[in-house]
């Protein structure tokens, strides 16, 4: 599964996990990807897509 949104780019980004006695361990962010139809060129097509994309493109139809 591709871990980045077809329509923004969004892909996954590094942190730390921080314990209360401040110890790091390093950890990945992942964007909430679902695979849905959308249309590229004309044509209707299978991609991944974050769901920020999809609650924006709700509200321009």
């Amino acid at each position: 599964m591709s871990r980045v949104c077809s329509i923004c780019g969004k892909g996954p980004s590094a942190g730390n996990i921080r314990s209360h006695a401040l110890n790091t361990t390093k950890r990945i962010y992942r964007p909430n990807l679902h695979k849905t139809q959308i249309e590229i060129d004309g044509k209707v097509q299978t991609a991944y897509v974050c769901t920020k994309c999809m609650k924006g493109s709700k509200k321009d139809k």
